[in-house]
């Protein structure tokens, strides 16, 4: 179960252009909206290579945001997760709590946050700011927040019925979240409610990554609910997309002569 810090897309080339013709020098002072733009543009470039696991260039280009813009939130927020990225815990909370400090209305910073202490452990700390990010009505996002919420509380220890709470909040938001419909066919699959694990799984077949868990699942499920038929094609396609997974390894022992 992974948590779902939020990264925004990167803006149209057209406007990352716009990094080449900023350029410095003692002739040439930089009119303070440029260096806005700057420092926006160097956030997203810094976003991109943390995506792409370029940490060393993504560090340079959020310093330079910084240097660029001090006060911008978003670079500092990013500089967040890439500390974390990097098992500097210390100082992915200094640049979280700065980057609140200066944009305290920021629902995506929260949520992020969030993700942080939960990952610290701090569960308590990590569900006030997920709530507060998921019922903020001009966060464009609040189904993230709330399915963090409901993982956070399962993988510290808390009940499943309180996570799905948070999981139908999410799906009530936004019906086709792949990580709450997934969240709520495990909760369901181990409960033993296999006809309602079969429903969340077939609407997560339309719109998330198949992996040999959704797989082993949908087997499983079906095999439960008598249907030999589907158990069976769901086994062969986790043998034939995943034939090195422990899932695929295990069936095979389980059909071994």
């Amino acid at each position: 179960m992974r948590l779902i810090p939020v990264l925004r897309a990167l803006a149209p080339l057209a406007v990352l252009a716009l990094a080449a013709c900023v350029t410095t020098g003692p002739k040439s002072p930089i009119p303070p909206a440029d260096l806005k733009e700057a420092a926006r543009v160097n956030t997203q470039l810094g976003v991109a290579y943390m995506q792409q696991g370029e940490q060393k260039t993504a560090k340079e280009k959020l310093d330079r945001a910084i240097e660029q813009n001090p006060d911008y939130a978003p670079a500092h927020g990013a500089l967040a997760m890439l500390y974390n990225q990097r098992g500097d815990f210390e100082e992915a909370e200094k640049e979280y709590r700065r980057a609140l400090h200066l944009d305290s209305q920021s629902s995506d910073l929260k949520n992020n946050f969030g993700v942080f202490l939960c990952g610290q452990g701090r569960r308590d700390e990590a569900l006030g700011y997920f709530e507060q990010a998921a019922q903020d009505f001009s966060y464009s996002t609040p189904e993230a927040a709330w399915t963090n919420a409901g993982i956070c509380i399962i993988q510290h220890g808390g009940s499943a019925a309180d996570a799905e709470k948070d999981f139908r909040e999410a799906l009530r938001v936004n019906a086709n979240f792949p990580s709450a419909l997934l969240q709520m066919a495990r909760i369901s699959f181990n409960r033993g409610d296999y006809f309602e694990a079969r429903a969340f799984l077939q609407r997560y077949e339309h719109v998330g990554p198949v992996t040999p868990d959704t797989l082993s699942m949908q087997s499983q499920a079906e095999r439960q609910l008598g249907d030999k038929g589907a158990a069976r094609d769901y086994q062969i396609q986790l043998i034939q997309k995943f034939p090195d997974s422990p899932q695929a390894q295990a069936l095979r022992k389980d059909t071994t002569p």
